[in-house]
């Protein structure tokens, strides 16, 4: 079921003129290192958030945009810094972005002061402080402080409760999501609610662990799943198939059993591969072949679905009305790997059907494949996403569900 949350149309955005407003933005994006140019190499999750920080900076808001970017583990580490994030945002925006080189104290306070109705300025990265993961409450009121306006548009660390996530708009009255957050709990949503049928789900990636929520959660909603990656390799043996060199989980066998039972025993559509592409070392292949999945070489092992199993899963897909995908199918990094991977791509690009995306790796595999623009919704967050829809509640969607409490 959706949460009914707070959204933008819920601010009072016609006297929003220089109220400044904290924005947390997930712009956790990849680098190019130090020594290179050190700038953004992948800038879709800048894109993303574009939209909602136009229409605050039109409403006259004056925006502090904030953010966390890897792990720099508490401490003030320049590899980590937001200041390439801030370039890349002139050039999208089209106006000037300040950058400020902390996320609190007084200079920020300084920067905030001076600005005008429809100025951006960019923190910097929040987990330089390690009070923003632990959600401190001293942390968080300073961070509230620089603000009269809350705006989450961070899916993608809505899952968890760091002080820029729930402190602060616990702090803070007046809040709301941003049109991105409200889009992802919209579609995320669907999946949940009453979805239109047949409903499939296609879960790869190397291992079940991490899964195994968002399955059980979905496997009583689904007619047909469709199983992949290193993953489906466990649901193999579990099927007594032998596996050469191949990744599974032994410690997962009897969950994957019971997983498959519990299908057949609701009438669930399983489809596991029923070819292979097998081979002997990944860094240096000497030998790839195609295989019938139980029948893999002593000493080899699988690294993509093959071709039998593209062309059943493609057509299970096609026949699907509302479809969810996570993980990849292979090694896909790993040409000529990303074989299955890429089919899948392409016969979700093709689904006349609602389908969704969701996952690093699942997003890259479409980007790639050229066609993330024909997916019905491709989520930004990975980890959100999965514990969404394995029924968890999200903490940053949570401070944002609209309460008898009126907007100040």
């Amino acid at each position: 079921m959706m949460a009914d949350l707070l959204t933008l149309d819920d601010l009072d955005l016609a006297n929003l003129r220089g109220r400044r407003v904290f924005l947390r933005v997930d712009f956790n994006v990849p680098l190019a290192p130090l020594s290179a140019a050190h700038e953004v190499l992948d800038a879709t999750r800048l894109e993303e958030a574009v939209p909602t920080i136009r229409e605050l900076a039109a409403a006259g808001g004056i925006l502090l945009l904030a953010s966390h970017l890897g792990r720099p583990k508490g401490q003030h580490d320049p590899r980590y810094t937001l200041r390439p994030v801030a370039d890349k945002l002139v050039e999208l925006l089209g106006q000037a972005v300040r950058f400020a080189e902390d996320c609190v104290g007084e200079e920020v306070e300084k920067v905030v002061r001076e600005m005008g109705p429809g100025e951006v300025v960019l923190l910097e990265n929040l987990r330089f402080h390690p009070e923003e993961e632990k959600n401190e409450p001293s942390f968080a009121a300073q961070l509230a402080a620089l603000a009269e306006v809350y705006v989450d548009d961070a899916f993608g660390a809505a899952h968890r409760a760091h002080a820029s996530v729930v402190g602060v708009p616990e702090r803070l009255r007046a809040k709301a999501a941003g049109r991105l957050l409200e889009r992802e709990v919209k579609a995320l949503g669907r999946l949940l609610g009453e979805p239109e049928r047949p409903f499939a789900a296609l879960l790869g990636g190397a291992k079940i662990e991490g899964k195994i929520d968002t399955l059980e959660n979905l496997l009583p909603r689904l007619d047909v799943l469709l199983l992949g990656g290193g993953m489906a390799n466990t649901f193999l043996a579990a099927q007594g198939y032998e596996l050469g060199a191949s990744l599974f989980e032994p410690d997962r066998v009897n969950l994957a059993k019971e997983i498959l039972e519990r299908a057949q025993g609701r009438g669930i559509e399983v489809l596991l591969p029923r070819d292979l592409v097998v081979t002997d070392d990944l860094a240096n292949p000497q030998r790839i072949e195609t295989v019938p999945a139980h029948r893999i070489p002593a000493g080899t092992k699988a690294v993509d679905v093959g071709p039998e199993t593209r062309a059943a899963f493609a057509a299970a897909i096609a026949r699907a009305r509302t479809l969810f995908w996570n993980g990849p199918l292979g090694v896909f990094e790993k040409p000529p790997f990303d074989a299955g991977t890429r089919a899948v791509a392409q016969a979700l690009a093709s689904c006349p059907g609602f389908s969704v995306i969701g996952g690093g790796e699942t997003v890259a595999a479409v980007h790639q494949a050229g066609v993330a623009g024909r997916i019905g919704h491709v989520s930004t967050g990975g980890g959100a996403s999965l514990e969404f829809l394995a029924g968890k509640t999200l903490p940053g969607v949570a401070v944002l569900e609209k309460t008898a409490e009126k907007q100040a």
